[in-house]
């Protein structure tokens, strides 16, 4: 990959055999783009960014931050099915359980701040013009 301009990358694989398959995925993509294939490399021009292209990015960015969040929670349900689980077979307390689960919840709380944060940021920066 290689940086044209300001606007512009190149991509130029190993193997010609496989631009067609970068080109697919780029287009499949929903980057807004559409790849310019000259038969060795493929082109990509980004366009200025439009407010409405803006917007568009910043949902994307809140999709991604809620996807993000969304894991978070389920490693958390994993973890705390995994004290539970050992609660029963007496590996832990019922004390330490709790602990258990208070400290995953503690991890939770900071790592979704932490996305929500990056998110806010993310979009502020899309914005600014």
């Amino acid at each position: 990959v290689k940086t044209m301009d300001a606007r512009t990358l190149a991509i130029t694989p190993w193997e010609s055999s496989v631009l067609k398959d970068i080109e697919k995925a780029i287009q499949a993509s929903d980057l807004g783009i559409n790849p310019q294939n000259d038969g060795k490399s493929i082109r990509l021009v980004f366009p200025s960014l439009t407010e409405e292209r803006r917007k568009e990015l910043v949902k994307q960015v809140s999709k991604l931050g809620e996807d993000a969040k969304v894991a978070i929670r389920n490693i958390r349900r994993d973890a705390n099915e995994k004290s539970k689980e050992q609660k029963k077979n007496s590996i832990l307390t019922e004390d330490e359980q709790k602990l258990a689960e208070k400290s995953v919840q503690e991890l939770t709380d900071k790592y979704s701040k932490e996305v929500d944060a990056v998110v806010e940021r993310k979009d502020k920066e899309i914005m600014e013009i």
